[in-house]
């Protein structure tokens, strides 16, 4: 599909709405991003189709209802770069908390989101590498040591890569590795949801053990 028309698609202000409540990484049934896109469920179908024509997003069918999440990273990854260009630079009006901490669809994002890569590059875990980042030695160890699955992270998609971020204006970690730091981060309950659905969801709350974890483990700098 070329430029203009994934544009196109992403144009539209139902279906833009739409592709910012799946940002929260959550299956979402028709009815509920109707809800989210103020529109009629009927409309909504019609604009999951385009939108599932697109690659953008992905349907699976599970008894009387449909679930709708984001195709992937890829698509995690256009979104919130287009969103750094919805506002002039160093303006920010969504709050504090989105800002701190969030994820971007499947990882970690915002100040917390940058700092993670600060610490993994400062402490040499990761390495630049043509298109993304490497693992060096002393990181795979060290990831593995809190409790990474390395095995499951080096899959068939980019193990670590740069998403700019919206808030901040510079790269967040993404890929693989970003996810699976990110699920940890949340088993653990070093971090936690401020809520179920929408940016509520998206908004991360550091309980403070996870502060002092994320900052031996992972080298997180993360003011107060």
């Amino acid at each position: 599909m070329s430029i203009a028309a994934i544009a196109a698609l992403i144009a539209d202000p139902a279906r833009a709405a739409m592709l910012q409540a799946l940002m929260a990484g959550q299956a979402l049934t028709a009815g509920e991003l109707a809800r989210a896109a103020n529109i009629a469920p009927s409309s909504a179908s019609a604009h999951i189709a385009r939108l599932a024509e697109g690659g953008l997003v992905a349907v699976r069918a599970q008894g009387r209802h449909r679930y709708v999440t984001l195709s992937g990273e890829q698509a995690a990854q256009l979104l919130e770069t287009m969103l750094t260009m919805t506002e002039p630079p160093r303006r920010w009006t969504h709050g504090e908390a989105l800002r701190r901490a969030r994820t971007c669809f499947d990882h970690l994002a915002g100040q917390l989101g940058v700092a993670l890569r600060d610490g993994l590059v400062t402490r040499g875990w990761i390495q630049p590498q043509a298109g993304g980042w490497a693992l060096s030695e002393v990181g795979a160890a060290g990831l593995a040591t809190a409790g990474i699955d390395l095995a499951a992270a080096r899959g068939r998609t980019s193990l670590a890569c740069d998403c700019m971020d919206w808030s901040e204006r510079v790269p967040h970690l993404s890929g693989r590795l970003a996810v699976a730091i990110c699920r940890l981060c949340l088993e653990r309950n070093w971090l936690r949801r401020a809520g179920d659905e929408g940016l509520s969801r998206r908004t991360l709350l550091v309980s403070p053990e996870g502060g002092r974890m994320l900052r031996e483990v992972f080298g997180v700098q993360l003011g107060s």
